[in-house]
């Protein structure tokens, strides 16, 4: 017997749900308030409609639309059982790029709620549905966290960026090539705070080489080829107007209190992250350069391993995996990857990837084998591809829950 389709549009203040049955009938069309009644009253009904279709099986699904359907999501998942024990109810929550590309296939569809749930009953018709919902409310609650934590971490590179773009305009020289090792170490920004091209070019030599070692905390081991390098970069320069002074001065300030903020917000986040973990058994951490957050960023995604049949699933849960382009004896070489996937969880992944490649040798040498394989975009596709590695031994640890053995005591 063919299943009851439920289609509902999300929105902040009401939800859009249009009935189907298998044939594609329409069977109701009606909005509902978003809140505990509205849903209640949607429960109804769905049970009603069912009864009198005679229909023992309901479809269920709405896309991923923020957090506006979460409410409603898990109180239909939790409550219809209560309601009436005898018919089976499903979730699903749908990708919402993948349900604008089924609607394409409609092409004289308008854009309003009543069609787009209309869209989204028929989507489920015709099956291909991602894993049902699970309410697994201790994974929900980390990846708030870990979810905070990547715009957090998102919006820190941002806000570099509009740094160093301001540093370009006080100190080009400085932008184009600094000499230290960290743009946002102590002793890069006060030079760049703190200094003029100008004054570096008044300052001797023994001047500049003290500042940098006050800065520094006389950690440098060669102070004096920096301060030259400085001073070359220095002269080679632009001069900013003096009118432009203060208010870049003042730009790079607040933009660099902000980041520093944020910085230590995230702190804050991975101390949280770090105390739930002690409570979460996994042995995501028994790889060396995958902590407590970075393992707490894939968990939250992954939200029980049994969802995913092999790793090849959970790479393409993960969006990485790469489209083939192929044409009767033609197949080309150079593939793009797919553009879809949880970002949440491709994030984590490329993370703990960038980490463990540093600490383990079969990563770090399968990493140095694809970076050396093409000429441009090296470091990007080489750790994307080390990510996708790093999936099968993520799949098989969580799946186990067996210690991960680095490849240097295999074979003792």
């Amino acid at each position: 017997m063919s299943p009851m389709l439920i289609g509902i549009d999300v929105s902040l203040r009401s939800h859009h749900v249009q009935f189907m049955d298998g044939d594609g009938r329409s069977l109701a069309s009606f909005a509902v308030p978003n809140d505990q009644t509205g849903a209640d009253t949607l429960i109804h009904k769905m049970l009603d409609t069912a009864s009198k279709e005679k229909l023992e099986h309901l479809h269920i699904g709405m896309e991923a639309t923020s957090n506006l359907g979460w409410h409603l999501a898990h109180y239909l998942k939790n409550e219809l059982q209560s309601y009436e024990p005898n018919v089976k109810s499903q979730v699903f929550v749908l990708n919402a790029r993948k349900v604008a590309r089924f609607k394409k296939g409609y092409d004289t569809l308008p854009k309003n709620d009543r069609i787009d749930a209309w869209v989204i009953a028929d989507h489920l018709r015709f099956g291909r549905l991602p894993h049902e919902m699970k309410d697994i409310i201790q994974y929900e609650a980390l990846q708030r966290l870990t979810r905070t934590r990547f715009h957090l971490m998102k919006n820190i590179k941002r806000d570099k960026t509009y740094f160093l773009n301001q540093v370009f305009l006080k100190f080009s020289g400085m932008r184009q090539d600094n000499p230290f090792s960290n743009t946002f170490g102590n002793t890069s920004l006060a030079v760049i705070q703190e200094l003029e091209p100008d004054q570096i070019m008044a300052m001797s030599m023994e001047e500049l080489i003290d500042f940098l070692q006050d800065k520094g905390k006389n950690r440098f081991e060669n102070p004096e080829e920096i301060a030259a390098y400085l001073k070359k970069l220095a002269r080679s320069s632009y001069r900013l107007d003096k009118a432009m002074a203060d208010p870049v001065n003042i730009s790079l300030a607040t933009t660099l209190s902000v980041i520093q903020h944020l910085e230590s917000e995230v702190k804050k986040l991975d101390k949280e992250i770090a105390k739930i973990m002690k409570g979460v058994p996994q042995t995501l951490t028994s790889v060396k350069g995958i902590g407590p957050v970075f393992a707490a960023g894939i968990i939250a995604e992954i939200g029980g391993i049994e969802r995913f049949d092999n790793h090849a699933d959970l790479a393409k849960y993960a969006g990485l995996v790469w489209s083939q382009n192929q044409s009767g004896e033609f197949e080309a070489e150079e593939t793009s990857r797919m553009r879809t996937g949880n970002k949440y969880l491709r994030y984590y992944l490329v993370q703990a990837a960038d980490s463990v490649r540093k600490h383990d040798l079969e990563y770090g040498a399968f990493y140095k084998k694809k970076y050396d394989e093409v000429p441009k975009h090296k470091h990007k596709r080489a750790l994307v591809l080390s990510a996708r590695k790093l999936v099968r031994l993520v799949f098989m640890l969580l799946k186990t829950n067996k210690m991960y053995t680095p490849p240097e005591r295999r074979n003792h």
